[in-house]
């Protein structure tokens, strides 16, 4: 063997015995699940009438599905509540556009989401990636692409690489069964610790109503319509104008009355399908109203479910508001408290620091008077007719603070008007997951 050769060859063993003593590279964490979070992922009745699937994609993250479908049967009637942000995503205005629209005939429906990318803010490429992947879902499961509903969250003001999403859709029809929600929902999931779902079920006139509901929402959460991305399902009967109705008067004191940090996402979406599929009668009376209390339910769970994972959150609280004079500054005055900073960063050192929500009352806009104030931590009466409570023991808000679910209570003492928020602290971890978000 020529010496040349011989170099080459000992050079060649050289790198290959480097590789094999070299340490190995250090595994990457695992992300930590919120201390807030539950135990596991609820039990989800099928819905009637409504499929899903999941695939790996791999528009921003490796080895992780990115992508769900759902397919829904023909007769479904669909209400939606969106983010009214002015710079709101490409796929908020096809979905909002697409629900004003008159469904002629009993056609079947889909919902498409993506992960890794919001696509918004990107102009008339976001609109055309939008089509793209309508259409082709559309035509994948042979119903108008009017009747196909999109969804994207993640990094902003990237262009969507849509074809990522339309070459899989294939594997996503041929996927599609009913018993899969859970892995949908950990399709949608970003800067989420957990997958979130919630469900109810209910007597209707001669059967059972069934509801089951997943969201996706961990940071810029501050809606203003619904939170993040919210899809329930229901086999009721109940048509597209009284679904729209049940829908847009349970949000406001279900999606909007929660924060993790005050940022109105550009994507928030909230889909409500009802398939019609239940042999209960179509809902009317006594029996809608039920039905609402249970939908109300659901939204409630789902909304807290954000605010649990809400990111580095290792307290949920509520910010309880009575006595305000009318109900939009019984609103203002808790909203004030609940994305306070001082107020946040207090309760994450698990400090009693009432002043800071004294200082938020005041700033937030709602009439409010010093002499008529009454504050307390839990059933801890902390401040009233202006001054603290001469038998309020600091000691005794400390510990209360230690504990992982908290009630701030303030009594305006103006009027009967109430709102609650329900919101979480400020760690220091919020900071490392966001300065790292888009690396």
């Amino acid at each position: 063997m020529a010496k040349k050769d011989w170099k080459a060859k000992a050079k060649a063993l050289k790198k290959q015995l480097k590789a094999l003593v070299a340490p190995a590279a250090p595994a990457k964490a695992a992300k930590p699940v919120s201390p807030l979070a539950p135990a596991s992922f609820p039990v989800l009745p099928r819905i009637a009438g409504v499929e899903f699937s999941a695939v790996e994609a791999g528009i921003k993250y490796l080895n992780r599905k990115d992508v769900m479908l759902v397919r829904l049967a023909p007769g479904t009637a669909m209400a939606g509540s969106f983010t009214r942000s002015t710079t709101r995503s490409a796929c908020v205005r096809d979905c909002q556009a697409k629900l004003a629209m008159k469904v002629v005939g009993d056609v079947g429906a889909a919902i498409v989401v993506n992960s890794g990318n919001s696509n918004a803010f990107t102009g008339k490429v976001g609109d055309q990636a939008v089509a793209a992947v309508t259409e082709s879902v559309a035509q994948a499961l042979g119903i108008p692409a009017a009747r196909v509903f999109s969804s994207s969250t993640g990094v902003i003001g990237e262009p969507l690489p849509y074809t990522k999403i339309t070459d899989k859709i294939d594997d996503l029809v041929a996927g599609l069964q009913e018993d899969a929600i859970e892995m949908a929902a950990h399709a949608m999931m970003t800067t989420d610790t957990f997958p979130k779902g919630a469900a109810a079920t209910l007597q209707g006139e001669g059967g059972e109503i069934r509801i089951a509901g997943i969201a996706k929402g961990s940071g810029m959460i501050a809606p203003d319509m619904a939170t993040m991305l919210v899809y329930i399902f229901t086999d009721a009967r109940i048509s597209a104008t009284n679904l729209q109705k049940l829908l847009s008067r349970n949000v406001d004191e279900t999606f909007n009355s929660i924060t993790v940090d005050s940022d109105t996402s550009t994507s928030d979406t909230l889909l409500l399908a009802a398939t019609g599929q239940s042999a209960a009668a179509e809902l009317k009376g006594a029996a809608l109203k039920a039905f609402e209390v249970a939908l109300r339910g659901v939204m409630m769970n789902l909304a807290h479910q954000v605010v649990r994972d809400g990111e580095g959150a290792t307290k949920f609280v509520e910010v309880r508001v009575t006595g305000a004079a009318t109900p939009s500054d019984a609103h203002k005055a808790a909203l004030a408290i609940a994305n306070s900073p001082l107020v946040k960063t207090a309760i994450a050192g698990q400090d009693p620091n009432w002043g800071r929500i004294v200082a938020a009352i005041g700033k937030s806009g709602a009439q409010a008077e010093r002499d008529s104030l009454t504050i307390k931590f839990g059933d801890i009466l902390v401040a009233q007719n202006g001054w603290r409570n001469p038998d309020y023991k600091e000691e005794d808000g400390a510990a209360y603070m230690l504990q992982p679910e908290l009630v701030i209570a303030v009594d305006m003492g103006l009027g009967s008007a109430k709102r609650s928020v329900w919101t979480c602290d400020l760690t220091n971890r919020y900071i490392e997951i966001n300065a790292d978000y888009r690396s």
